[in-house]
């Protein structure tokens, strides 16, 4: 099967596409096609607190005034740990529409508190359908499809494009809430009009399936890290933006090598997640610096403040001891003549007429320091943020790591074993470095493998690395071994790449000195649009 695709041009302007996106210019036109300004949230969608172990409900998705012709449904069933969720759309149109820098769609989650959950790609086919099966840990939750630059975004872009729909028939115990997903600073975003983008896709080149999958996750990375760049991830997180960098380079030199797409996918998959990773962490080292900044600008207001009381106070004892040395003064002219009484009232007079000029001045300062900027509260203790952050940064050199609710968890894919012989030694030795620095953490290692093999077989992995985090010098009390089979794959057992992910083990990182939130992990306001 043969798919058009724009040409190479598109992904030189993909980085600052997220840029000019989030301008205030009024619309104008390029190449001959207008620009609108666009206002995308229509309404509030409802979240459904769907039945613990109860039949498949079904709900709708519709569009919203971006897409109005798009539909579809999804199946959602909840079970013992988690909700599996079968999710069907159609009539939706190229992301593209919205924007050069929109490469595809991804399906929300989102809680009636706000937060919204990353559940993955929705990729479409030739005929405008997309189709994703997926699970979470949610209980109750809302539905969006949204147009992004990337799929390892964590924020959801303004672009909401379907929505869920409670249906009239929609049976069980359900509890529908307002969430309303007003969740970042809304602004207006360009929509080309679909014609042009039409006629560009007339004349662009056709390549295969597999080479048009490879480009388009190609392009995601060039737009992940270059937002990375633009947010400052090269001075705030140096480790994990180069990783992203070298990720997105292997993907480049597998793709102007002709080499197997597959390689070109999973490069730039990674070099998206691990850029996000660099934003994030960036994002939130320029919040702290800001907060640093805005306290030192309050203590040096304070110490000003503080030193202009003393002043006062300084001249207001001077007077004070004039007055009394004008006094004493006085007392001992009392026999001198009426002259010499006469200079004794002045002095009085002027002694008086210093302490209300000190006086005043005080009140002045006083004044002045009431007037300053407020102390800021202290900031919260983000010493096990810092941590994290600072544990995930020294990790990332080694391996592949990711931030989860669950603790750090880094990967040991299973072609590094041979039968149940583990390869990757020398990485686990610096991986136990690295983390016998934190006293206090635990670690759990937990083998995984593909639908052909055994839970004892996954046992047999996890013990390999524990033995060999134990051997690098962790204690052994600290680190457990569990293998769970193919209880729980990352995605289909279908085909060679699907087991090839499903089989790995995981190194969970957790403990009391790295907290218990991801570093990314933040709830997000809910006001209402007016």
């Amino acid at each position: 099967m043969k798919i058009q695709i724009l040409s190479g041009s598109l992904g030189l302007g993909l980085a600052l596409a997220p840029l000019l996106a989030q301008s205030s210019s009024p619309a104008s036109k390029e190449g001959g096609a207008p620009l609108y300004r666009v206002t995308v949230v229509q309404r509030t969608a409802k979240a459904v607190n769907y039945q613990y172990r109860a039949e498949p409900t079904e709900i709708d998705f519709k569009g919203t005034v971006l897409l109005p012709d798009a539909k579809g449904h999804a199946w959602v069933q909840s079970k013992q740990g988690r909700t599996e969720i079968d999710a069907n759309i159609e009539h939706v149109q190229p992301s593209q529409r919205f924007g050069r820098e929109y490469l595809t769609y991804v399906l929300w989650a989102i809680t009636p508190e706000g937060r919204p959950h990353n559940l993955g790609e929705v990729v479409l086919t030739g005929s405008d359908k997309g189709h994703l099966k997926v699970t979470t840990d949610l209980q109750a939750f809302a539905l969006i499809v949204t147009a992004e630059p990337y799929a390892a975004v964590r924020k959801p872009s303004d672009v909401v494009v379907v929505e869920n729909e409670i249906r009239p028939d929609t049976v069980g115990r359900i509890e529908t809430v307002d969430a309303k997903y007003e969740l970042l600073p809304r602004g207006e975003y360009t929509w080309r009009v679909s014609d042009a983008l039409n006629a560009q896709l007339a004349n662009a080149p056709k390549v295969s399936s597999s080479e048009y999958d490879a480009l388009l996750e190609l392009y995601q990375a060039q737009n992940a890290v270059g937002i990375a760049g633009a947010a400052g991830a090269q001075q705030y997180a140096p480790n994990t933006y180069g990783k992203a960098q070298q990720l997105l380079a292997s993907a480049q030199a597998w793709q102007r090598k002709k080499g197997e797409s597959r390689r070109v996918v999973e490069y730039a998959k990674e070099a998206a997640q691990t850029a996000e990773d660099a934003r994030v962490i960036a994002q939130q080292r320029q919040q702290q610096d800001q907060l640093e900044a805005a306290a030192a600008q309050v203590a040096n207001a304070r110490e000003k403040a503080q030193a202009e009381i003393a002043s006062a106070q300084q001249a207001k004892e001077q007077a004070e001891l004039a007055a009394e040395q004008a006094k004493a003064d006085a007392a001992s002219a009392q026999q001198r003549a009426e002259v010499e009484r006469e200079a004794r009232v002045r002095a009085e007079a002027d002694a008086a007429a210093a302490r209300e000029q000190a006086e005043k001045a005080q009140v002045r300062t006083q004044a002045r320091l009431n007037s300053a900027s407020p102390i800021a509260p202290p900031a919260p203790d983000t010493r096990a943020t810092d941590l994290r952050e600072k544990l995930f940064e020294e990790l990332n050199g080694v391996l592949l790591v990711r931030d989860t609710p669950r603790g750090l968890v880094v990967t040991v894919p299973g072609a590094d074993f041979t039968g149940q012989n583990l390869r990757s030694r020398d990485q686990l030795a610096r991986v136990a470095a690295v983390v016998a620095k934190y006293p206090g953490l635990q670690i759990s290692c937990e083998g995984h493998m593909s639908a052909d093999h055994s839970e004892a077989a996954s046992k047999e992995r996890a013990e390999a690395v524990r033995n060999a985090l134990v051997a690098s010098g962790l204690p052994g009390g600290a680190v457990s071994a569990i293998g769970y089979g193919s209880t729980r794959p990352l995605g289909p057992n279908t085909t060679a790449e699907g087991q090839r992910q499903n089989s790995r083990v995981e190194i969970v990182i957790y403990g009391n000195p790295i907290g218990t939130a991801p570093f990314w992990d933040r709830s997000y306001p809910l006001a209402g649009r007016r």
